[in-house]
């Protein structure tokens, strides 16, 4: 059986669309302030690492926790749902300029959008 990762298109895929939801992120007023010292070319391998995890790539996920890796955006920076939410709507509409058929996109947000997720990233 072909995993989301797979349908998706791989490695290039991925890489591809971590490239051009970090354009739109970074353009998003409601949320490009939590990027503004951060080195993006580690943030973007990063995603890319987690993507390919989270959509069955690979196996074994090697990064922090998302608790752990959210905690300070969070407590210091205040990160809510609203962000989370913004987010979301940037990948949505990365995958949608990609051409992704909705019914992979609706994989992808069932995953990343989830409430175990959602609580893990804003520390719940």
């Amino acid at each position: 059986m072909s995993t989301l990762y797979d349908k998706l298109g791989g490695a290039a895929a991925v890489d591809l669309a971590v490239e051009k939801f970090y354009e739109k992120v970074l353009a998003d007023e409601r949320v490009q302030h939590f990027f503004v010292d951060t080195d993006m070319q580690q943030q973007k391998q990063h995603q890319k690492d987690f993507m390919t995890y989270a959509f069955g790539g690979i196996k074994h996920w090697d990064g922090r926790p998302m608790r752990d890796s959210h905690k300070k955006l969070v407590t210091e920076m205040g990160l809510t749902d609203i962000h989370f939410d913004a987010i979301a709507e940037d990948l949505v509409a990365t995958l949608v300029e990609l051409e992704v058929p909705q019914t992979l996109i609706d994989e992808v947000v069932q995953i990343v959008g989830s409430v175990e997720h959602r609580n893990d990233v804003l520390n719940r």
